[in-house]
């Protein structure tokens, strides 16, 4: 559907057009809140969530004059069909054409985007600003609640890059190049160009370095960010099987003609990664590879297999081939011009393994890049951070009353009670308070949307800083010194292109 034909009266759930009917008599302010429920605090998993996405909503679907006469009569003829009976409130909404212009009458506040916020606690409210609209309120719920699919993909991406740092730090004593040790893969395995725009977006909050380009042109477009991340010439099984099997040499040779400068990234496994890497790439085009620069590094990308055997294999032949030397921190670094990028079965577990594995071998880091495809922007959903949106707060002739759900038959999913406000208590750490008791000058919610207009616009350079790693996040794991120290690493044999 094209932006101009959106008809934001038909993007809710069918029920929430009859809902107008179901409040009690006399009650003008309805007041909700989202949240991703902690359901039980012993789980480790995704213990707190990084804020993002609401500003791309509120700019294409909320934000301005969203009603109109015409869009009122789509709406009423539409549901008229689809309940066979006239439930659609016209007048309702002609009030808000006429008295607003066609602008909402809401009020969201909302988490700075970027910060990062333990779970259980509220994201952000909604609640209507003219008595006559109660019912907006809980009308916009369908569509805020996605914000569950970006809050999710960054949190996600955001758990890769812990990871990442700690081994990093451990085997290399630096994070340089962080930025760029995750790389998105998933355009192709999403559902839609929204949600790969979405998740692609949410990516680079953490990260600079994707393929997915509907993710960098919401960056630009809707968070003032040029150009939030990169990539580089590479293969793919076309061009390389396009040659037929006793050519693939050929095949790998012409792409370093036509990149013979820059990074180059070449998919290896079209038969055989080992033979490949072995009397290929490590034998009839050494010298070729030899000749690139740490700036136009080869890397080879296996792309079958159990990707922890697979990658240490390639990586142990590479090192026969082409040697290798010892970093400060004593683990092993092939020669700068030649890397790896592991971008077959990766998830937050894989990842994992595969790095314990890689330092408890003796290997830096600084050697392997990842990309991610399905696990990053597909393999979830709502419940995985279980994302929910509540009334916590109603007036009726003016009086305020805190409201809740509290179902017997689970406990977790109680609601909160009252007006909310989120602040850093005298400990330090963040937590809701209910009730409405909250002091405004601590409250860490801000106001981001109010009558149809946006009133903050961060950039995507702002989320990134609110969403940066703590020294606490980085702390690098112990891999077995003893073994470590026991590698004999054959320095002068194996030292070449220098300090890697």
């Amino acid at each position: 559907m094209a932006a101009q034909d959106f008809n934001f009266l038909l993007a809710t759930d069918s029920y929430k057009v009859t809902h107008y009917k179901q409040y009690p008599p006399n009650v003008n302010k309805i007041y909700s809140y989202f949240e991703c429920r902690r359901k039980d605090r012993r789980d480790p998993q995704f213990p707190e969530v990084v804020f993002f996405g609401l500003q791309y909503l509120l700019k294409k679907y909320l934000a301005g004059r969203v009603i109109t006469e015409e869009k009122i009569q789509e709406a009423k003829q539409f549901f008229q069909m689809h309940f066979k009976q006239k439930v659609f409130d016209e007048e309702g909404w002609r009030r808000v054409l006429e008295k607003y212009d066609g602008r909402l009458p809401i009020r969201i506040k909302a988490v700075p985007e970027g910060k990062i916020i333990p779970r259980g606690n509220v994201l952000f409210t909604v609640e209507n600003t003219d008595p006559d609209f109660f019912w907006l309120t809980n009308y916009v719920e369908t569509m805020l609640v996605q914000m569950w699919y970006p809050i999710t993909v960054a949190t996600v991406s955001r758990e890769f890059k812990k990871i990442l740092a700690k081994h990093l730090k451990a085997t290399s004593g630096s994070l340089e190049g962080l930025d760029f040790k995750l790389h998105d893969f998933g355009y192709r395995g999403v559902s839609s160009q929204e949600s790969a725009a979405l998740g692609g977006a949410a990516h680079l909050v953490n990260f600079c370095s994707t393929d997915t380009v509907a993710g960098l042109l919401m960056a630009q477009r809707y968070y003032w960010c040029p150009m939030a991340g990169f990539s580089i010439p590479a293969a793919e099984h076309s061009t390389i099987i396009s040659w037929g099997r006793s050519r693939e040499k050929d095949a790998y040779e012409s792409l370093l003609d036509q990149f013979p400068s820059g990074p180059l990234a070449v998919v290896s496994d079209s038969y055989d990664i080992f033979k490949a890497c072995k009397h290929i790439w490590g034998d009839k085009l050494k010298e070729r590879v030899m000749e690139r620069s740490e700036d136009s590094a080869l890397v080879i990308r296996p792309d079958s297999g159990d990707p922890a055997d697979t990658l240490l294999e390639v990586i142990r032949i590479l090192e026969e081939s082409f040697g290798c030397s010892r970093n400060a921190n004593g683990y092993k670094v092939l020669p700068s011009y030649l890397r790896i990028i592991q971008g077959d079965g990766i998830d937050l577990k894989s990842i994992e393994s595969i790095l314990e594995r890689l330092g408890d071998e003796g290997w830096s880091v600084e050697n392997v890049f990842f990309g991610c495809g399905s696990a990053l922007l597909q393999k979830l959903n709502r419940d995985t951070l279980n994302c929910a949106f509540k009334c916590s707060y109603v007036e009726s002739n003016g009086k305020g009353m805190d409201v809740y759900k509290q179902p017997v038959t689970d406990p977790s999913k109680g609601s909160k009670r009252g007006r909310l406000s989120l602040r850093k208590n005298s400990d330090g750490f963040i937590e809701t308070v209910e009730r409405g008791i909250g002091k405004p000058e601590e409250d860490m919610l801000v106001t981001v949307f109010e009558n149809g207009s946006l009133l903050q616009d961060y950039t995507l350079e702002e989320i990134r800083k609110n969403a940066r790693l703590t020294e606490d996040e980085i702390a690098p794991p112990q891999h077995n010194q003893d073994e470590l120290n026991g590698l004999d690493l054959h320095h002068n044999k194996h030292i070449m292109n220098g300090v890697h």
